[in-house]
């Protein structure tokens, strides 16, 4: 399994807090999905699917002509965290302090990489021995793969792919760690 964190948005270039508000690419992001479109084509992926927000979904389709997929389906549990009345708050340059007020009102961290590695774990169960692509968010991704490590997780770049071991998603695989120490980002 592959995750790769949807292209750029105008949002994401200003760097403007997204979250759940669905910003679409914009050309620079299409350009990013292609690029990991490409990267991914000849992988023998049977399955792609996405976050249900335009912007993972588009960065999808996007994969999907390169790759010959179809998006599939729109997964809620890759939906990026709920940072609440946060969202649309401009990051850059911020001191601690009000990163804290920021992140304060937002999804816990611990429940975002338990929806994340639930999402995962169901669709490596309703799909045994297929290769999937999921799109999803950086935030997202961060989180759910450091619980599943064990260990914290850099910054996932727009159009980046991550990959996932399987073994960590079977039952009896590690749980989400809800103290592995992760910044926001």
């Amino acid at each position: 399994m592959v995750l790769v964190r949807h292209g750029q948005t105008d949002w994401n270039a200003a760097g403007r807090l997204q979250g759940r508000t669905d910003i679409p690419l914009n050309d620079v992001g299409r350009g990013q999905a292609r690029a990991a479109g490409r990267a991914l084509a000849g992988g023998g992926w049977d399955l792609l699917v996405s976050s249900p927000l335009g912007r993972a979904a588009e960065t999808a389709r996007i994969i999907g002509e390169c790759t010959g997929l179809e998006l599939e389906r729109h997964e809620p549990g890759l939906l990026e965290r709920d940072y609440g009345t946060a969202e649309g708050e401009y990051l850059n340059g911020l001191a601690e302090a009000e990163l804290a007020r920021i992140f304060g009102v937002a999804e816990a961290e611990h429940a975002v990489a338990a929806r994340g590695t639930a999402a995962l774990r169901r669709l490596v169960g309703e799909h045994p021995g297929r290769r999937i692509i999921a799109v999803a968010h950086g935030t997202l991704i961060r989180l759910t793969v450091s619980a599943l490590r064990g260990t914290a997780h850099p910054r996932v770049l727009n159009g980046q792919a991550v990959a996932v071991d399987l073994d960590l998603l079977q039952e009896g695989g590690r749980e989400p760690a809800a103290a592995v120490p992760v910044t926001a980002s």
